[in-house]
């Protein structure tokens, strides 16, 4: 079920305290309505590759246009599944993206596809029926407790569709049939596939047994097929749109945000921040990395520095934060808040340094509880950003109505957020 808004008028006032100067200055809105062109989330190219927490596009196609104009350079230091750069490329504008997952590396060339032809329907099921009739090729992921996750035939069938994949030339075409093959791969396993974390259950292996006894191989290639082609007409979709476009996305993963080197300097921010309580996106797409070539040892690293694992190497203070730290009482969670505003906030320093004078800092946040307590994050990056050259301009406040939360495991906001924030700062002239 998709989430669903009210429309509040666009330069409706919040009635707040006279002390709370930020709130004088929030409109509430439906970016989906104020964004109508944009009928489906995954429109295009953005639903290729499953990802959690995508950042939605009609919040930022309204940042693109009210804070950009074309051929500027937006960037974006937790780019997560690319939205941003679609959208980016899609309104004529440059973009430059920065994530610590790998993943981005593989989709970003099929997410925005440079090509300026159509892509061929008939070469695309040549090497979708070669893979069939494969019997030379298998590819076994470096990973060590790989039979954990798969039923012996299916991980035999599985390993020689990739490796017939990875023995054909990379290209385009190769390139969406592994998208494909990510989808059966993570489907066709002991994990709930439904759910982020890998995560076996009795319920799982009880419907791999199922399939088991079905012609489970026929519904696998199907999958493939049909997912293969699904994706070819999407690019194909998206090329017709972007025949005389010209700008550039670049994009690094597997780097780390803080710290990394901005290649440019850039026109405007627009960036959706890893959640507070659900920032472990390494581990929730490892099966895919695995697959994709990347080794255990590689995957460990990313995840020492996802921010659950990741010790603070400083205390960020904010009237705000200090309020909600003084309150909690577990020093686990006085940890896990200190690293999330640390290592968050370094990401976003590190990018808005970069940004030219006057340039507009969007930032895509909700209002998540830890124990209980709501933290503003829109509040406390203002807070912080306003006493270092950066001027608040505006937040607008986009109410969720509902919202689909996954119930087969714990989630620290049952309830999910009733609110999500684009917060507008604005890079002073000094």
């Amino acid at each position: 079920m998709e989430e669903q808004f009210t429309l509040f008028p666009i330069d409706t006032e919040f009635e707040a305290p006279k002390d709370r100067t930020a709130s004088d200055k929030m409109a509430f809105v439906s970016f989906r309505e104020l964004v109508p062109e944009i009928t489906d989330t995954g429109y295009l190219t953005h639903a290729i590759v499953s990802y959690p927490a995508k950042f939605i596009p009609q919040v930022v196609r309204y940042a693109i246009n009210t804070y950009t104009k074309e051929e500027d350079w937006i960037i974006d230091p937790f780019a997560g599944s690319g939205t941003v750069g679609v959208e980016a490329y899609l309104c004529k504008r440059n973009a430059v993206l920065l994530d610590l997952n790998l993943l981005l590396n593989h989709i970003m060339p099929l997410k925005v596809h440079r090509g300026k032809e159509r892509l061929r329907k008939e070469l695309m099921l040549k090497l979708l029926d070669g893979m069939q009739e494969n019997g030379k090729h298998c590819f076994i992921p470096a990973w060590s407790n790989v039979q954990y996750w798969y039923a012996p035939e299916i991980l035999e069938l599985l390993s020689q569709y990739w490796g017939y994949i990875y023995s054909i030339e990379q290209d385009v075409y190769s390139a969406i049939i592994k998208t494909a093959l990510l989808k059966v791969s993570k489907r066709f396993s002991n994990t709930e596939h439904r759910t982020p974390k890998l995560a076996r259950s009795k319920r799982k292996l009880a419907a791999i047994e199922t399939l088991l006894s079905e012609n489970w191989k026929d519904q696998l290639i199907e999958i493939v097929y049909n997912h293969s082609l699904k994706t070819l007409g999407n690019i194909n979709d998206f090329v017709m749109q972007t025949q005389h476009h010209q700008n550039q996305v670049e994009f690094q993963g597997g780097i780390d945000s803080s710290y990394v080197a901005v290649p440019r300097e850039c026109d405007a921010l627009i960036t959706s921040p890893p959640y507070l309580q659900a920032q472990e996106y390494i581990r929730s797409t490892k099966m895919d990395l695995y697959w994709l070539g990347h080794t255990d040892e590689e995957i460990k690293e990313l995840s020492r520095l996802e921010i659950p694992y990741r010790k603070a190497d400083r205390v960020i203070q904010t009237e705000t934060l200090d309020k909600v730290r003084d309150k909690l009482t577990r020093k686990d969670l006085h940890n896990r808040l200190d690293s999330y505003f640390c290592h968050t906030i370094n990401a976003l320093e590190n990018a808005m340094n970069q940004l030219k004078p006057n340039a507009a800092t969007c930032i895509f946040v909700g209002n998540p509880r830890i124990d209980g307590i709501e933290v503003e994050l829109w509040r406390i990056l203002t807070e912080y950003f306003s006493e270092r050259c950066f001027l608040f301009e505006k937040v607008y406040e986009d109410r969720i109505k509902t919202r689909q939360l996954f119930g087969v495991r714990k989630n620290k906001n049952p309830d999910g957020m009733k609110s999500e924030f684009l917060l507008i700062l604005r890079k002073a002239n000094v």
